[in-house]
C-alpha cells in the first residue's frame, strides 16, 4: 500500500514546486497546519481586478502527499478565481472523504491523489496548500472589499 501512495507520480510531483517562497507585498496570506502530522503551507496571493489570481507564492513544509498537492496547485493557479480554487477544494475532499472523483479542469491533476482516500490521517496534509490558498483568497478579496466600501 504504501508503494501506490508514494508512487512514482507523487514524488515527481512533490519534487516539483511551482512558485516556491513568498511575495514581497501580497493582496492575502493564508497558512494551514495539519494537526496531525505538521504539515504546514503558507500561501501568498496577488489579485487582479476581475478577481482572478494574478501572481501566487507558497512556502510548503509537508510529506511528499502535501508537497504533490502544492505542486499541482502552483502549475494550475495563476488565472483562477476563488470560485474555482473552493470548487477545487470541494472536489477534492469529497474524492478523499466520500469516493467522488476529484477536481475538474484546471486543477484536474489533484486526481493524482486519488489513492490518499484510503489513508484518512494523510488527508489534512493533502489539504494544507489548498486551504491554505483559499484562505489567502478570501482575505485578499476582503481586504478589496474594505478599500471599495
Amino acid at each position: 500500500m504504501i508503494d501506490d501512495l508514494y508512487s512514482a507520480r507523487i514524488l515527481r510531483l512533490a519534487a516539483n514546486l511551482p512558485h516556491a517562497g513568498r511575495l514581497a507585498a501580497p493582496d492575502g496570506t493564508g497558512e494551514r497546519v495539519a494537526k496531525l502530522c505538521g504539515s504546514r503551507a503558507t500561501v501568498d496571493v496577488m489579485m487582479d481586478a476581475d478577481g482572478r489570481v494574478a501572481d501566487f507564492a507558497q512556502d510548503v513544509k509537508a510529506c511528499a502527499l502535501g508537497q504533490a498537492a502544492a505542486g499541482v496547485l502552483g502549475e494550475s493557479v495563476i488565472g483562477a478565481t476563488g470560485q474555482e480554487i473552493q470548487t477545487a477544494r470541494d472536489a477534492t475532499l469529497a474524492m478523499l472523504k466520500s469516493g467522488g472523483e476529484g477536481p475538474e479542469g484546471r486543477f484536474e491533476g489533484l486526481r493524482a491523489l486519488k489513492q490518499v482516500a484510503d489513508s484518512p490521517a494523510r488527508h489534512a496534509s493533502t489539504l494544507v496548500a489548498i486551504e491554505a490558498t483559499l484562505e489567502a483568497v478570501e482575505r485578499a478579496d476582503g481586504a478589496r472589499r474594505r478599500v471599495e466600501g
